[in-house]
């Protein structure tokens, strides 16, 4: 077995708190040159991309130097290249700071900002956008949000601390406390335990909950009602994809804004920010790994179907 040695450093820097892609040339590569391989490989550039690229040098190796047109191919080299970032709507509202020291950093996510750089959403979203502010280019998320729930998110300061505070979340170590804003049901007897198995398949938008052992479990409590909503505290033990969306839906109290539960009805157009999912990360509670210290953070956010109901009512008007 061929022992895969660790990459070395990036000869480029971030880009908008981006980092460029890295490459590595396949070790059963019969291609003649590096040249021949990419244009291959990157068939999603588009015609003459790659050919353009390599003629602007912007395709680097390990030395930073740039790699020529017509250099021979190597198994197992490493390359380099910033891709050209798709259009993003810009999501107008602001990433704010809760905590900062110099191992990790606590931010208030906004509705429809992803946490990581995925897909269509790279530039647009809280990684980014905080390496780029803070100047902090070895900055990573330990655990995600998704991108329609606003609230908490913790990252980590330096790369050979993240996996200490990545198991926190993966040993069930943080308090974790959400709040949502759903219907009120004067029959649904609260607070309960909701266990049940959650599956979500590659390329179905939603998740859905299926027989077999529970591998998701909430506490649901009702904060207050009034006027046919209620207010929800959400206590999750696990953390499987859309979880809470899933349990209140099951419960009959579909979450308010959600473009999943209880039927799917399309992505967000983009710059339609009108109704956001009305969930919010509220509370991260967890004893430091490093420092031993206890943390606490709440979000400072309020959630607009319950702090303004008549806006939230007005948003759904064409």
């Amino acid at each position: 077995m061929r022992r895969r040695t660790p990459p070395p450093p990036a000869p480029l820097p971030q880009r908008h708190g981006v980092d460029p892609v890295r490459v590595r040339l396949p070790f059963d590569g019969t291609w003649s040159t590096v040249r021949e391989h990419l244009v291959a490989r990157l068939t999603g550039a588009g015609p003459g991309t790659v050919e353009a690229m390599f003629d602007a040098g912007l395709f680097v190796g390990a030395d930073g130097r740039a790699v020529a047109p017509d250099a021979p191919y190597r198994p197992g080299m490493f390359v380099w290249f910033h891709r050209e970032l798709p259009a993003e709507t810009p999501v107008p509202f602001p990433l704010e700071l809760v905590h900062r020291d110099e191992h990790i950093v606590v931010a208030d996510k906004p509705h429809f900002l992803a946490t990581t750089p995925r897909g269509s959403h790279v530039a647009q979203t809280a990684l980014a956008r905080l390496r780029d502010e803070l100047g902090i280019p070895a900055l990573t998320a330990a655990h995600r949000l998704d991108r329609l729930t606003a609230g908490l998110v913790l990252f980590t300061v330096r790369p050979e601390e993240r996996g200490a505070y990545q198991t926190l979340f993966r040993d069930r170590r943080v308090r974790k406390e959400y709040e949502a804003v759903a219907p009120y049901d004067p029959a649904l007897v609260l607070p309960r335990t909701v266990r049940s198995r959650i599956v979500k398949e590659r390329g179905e938008q939603a998740a859905r909950e299926t027989e077999g052992a529970p591998n998701a479990v909430t506490r649901v409590e009702l904060a207050e009602h009034r006027g046919g909503l209620g207010r929800y505290r959400l206590l999750p033990e696990t953390g499987q994809t859309h979880q809470l969306r899933v349990h209140l839906n099951a419960l009959g109290v579909p979450i308010l804004g959600d473009p999943l539960y209880p039927e799917v009805t399309g992505p967000v157009p983009p710059g339609d920010f009108r109704r956001p999912l009305q969930l919010l990360a509220r509370e991260l509670e967890f004893t430091d790994p490093v420092t031993g210290a206890r943390h606490a953070f709440t979000s400072r956010r309020t959630l607009r179907a319950w702090s303004c109901p008549a806006d939230w009512d007005a948003a759904r008007r064409p």
